[in-house]
């Protein structure tokens, strides 16, 4: 299983909205055949490592499949993997995890059982439930899974007063961005961040940018300078500028000659960010990248859209109170109003800290008596 794990990595960031899933096959104590998903339309894990199988010149009739998802059983852009793993003869099937699809989940392999296989799961379901976390959240709750990505000193500050923030983390600490980038289906950011950096978001290799994700621009009021990278680079068409219904109708319209603009509501002057979300997972955003300023970080996690945070820690204090916060907002009031983090992790980066954790959103008051 630790096998079929390292696989299903490998197509790590490509095979949105599906899951990253790898497999292997073993018969006699001995691997017949490994395979992963390797992007949205193409054979599932297990056919590819029945594949594998079949070109070595073995027979997988009476093998045990390994694999870190349970198996499909309904016919998508492929053939239901149930049938084939039935049809091949295997006789045991060992499964990381269940189909998290409320729908699904289950069904594949009681399809299995019935057939006569032995099935046995559970084996690894921790890490494999991590490795697809984005694609678990989404396709519960149709929603992108957030991650509040941030570059800071140790007392928290993204850029001095005059907006200086380049660079605060070191070169350790850029290479494992791009990692998320890589991993993540889109990368959001706000106009504030726009106009004080220009910024590309392209996933890059050295320094040259190799290829982007979807980038996303929050812009109520329609300010996106039509001269800024995002809009015109060459991989402005992945670029969408959210902007307010109020917004002007010449600068709108504007920057929709030359990107996609969608009109979103308004809630307390700003773009609704639920209705952002709600957007973006229909159009098959299983993960979101929020490398915003404080605002935007501090509206996610007000608004309980932040499932984790990466927060990158340079050994630099900055202090003063006009340097620019990781989280703005107007913060809890209370520590019981406050966001808690579960599951923390850290890595030593260079001379940076990182620090990935989960969002635990606060919990509601309780409801007067009546």
């Amino acid at each position: 299983m630790r096998l079929a794990l390292r696989l299903a990595r490998k197509a790590t960031g490509e095979t949105s909205p599906n899951p990253m899933v790898g497999a292997v096959l073993v018969k006699e104590g001995k691997e017949i055949g490994r395979g992963w998903h390797h992007r949205a339309g193409l054979p599932h894990a297990e056919i590819e490592a029945l594949n594998d199988a079949q070109e070595r010149g073995i027979n997988p009739f009476g093998a045990t499949l390994y694999v870190t998802l349970e198996p499909c059983s309904t016919h998508g852009r492929t053939p239901p993997c149930t049938d084939a793993v039935i049809r091949a003869g295997i006789v045991r099937v060992v499964v990381a995890a269940t189909d998290p699809n409320p729908r699904h989940a289950g069904r594949g392999l009681d399809l299995l059982r019935e057939a006569g296989l032995e099935v046995l799961s559970g084996v690894g379901s921790r890490e494999a439930t991590r490795l697809n976390r984005g694609f678990n959240h989404w396709i519960v709750h149709t929603t992108p899974w957030v991650t509040l990505k941030a570059g800071m000193t140790l007392d928290g500050k993204i850029a001095t007063a005059s907006g200086e923030s380049k660079w605060i983390t070191g070169p350790e600490s850029r290479k494992r961005v791009m990692q998320l980038r890589r991993a993540s289906d889109a990368i959001l950011v706000g106009i504030g961040t726009v106009l004080a950096d220009n910024p590309a978001l392209t996933v890059r290799q050295g320094n040259r940018p190799s290829f982007s994700r979807r980038r996303i621009i929050l812009d109520t009021h329609a300010r996106t300078p039509q001269t800024c990278q995002l809009v015109t680079d060459p991989f402005r068409g992945k670029t969408i500028v959210v902007v307010g219904d109020d917004a002007p109708d010449d600068r709108r319209e504007a920057l929709a000659r030359q990107v996609p603009v969608w009109v979103a509501p308004c809630r307390e002057g700003h773009v609704d960010l639920r209705w952002v979300m709600s957007r973006l997972g229909a159009e098959g955003v299983t993960s979101l990248l929020v490398e915003g300023g404080g605002e935007i970080h501090s509206a996610f996690i007000a608004a309980g859209l932040a499932q984790q945070v990466a927060f990158f820690y340079a050994p630099l204090i900055l202090g003063g109170e006009k340097s620019i916060r990781a989280v703005g907002g107007r913060g809890a009031g209370s520590l019981a109003e406050a966001s808690r983090l579960t599951e923390v992790r850290t890595t030593v980066l260079g001379e940076d800290l990182l620090l990935e954790a989960t969002v635990v959103p606060p919990e509601p008051p309780p409801s007067p008596e009546t």
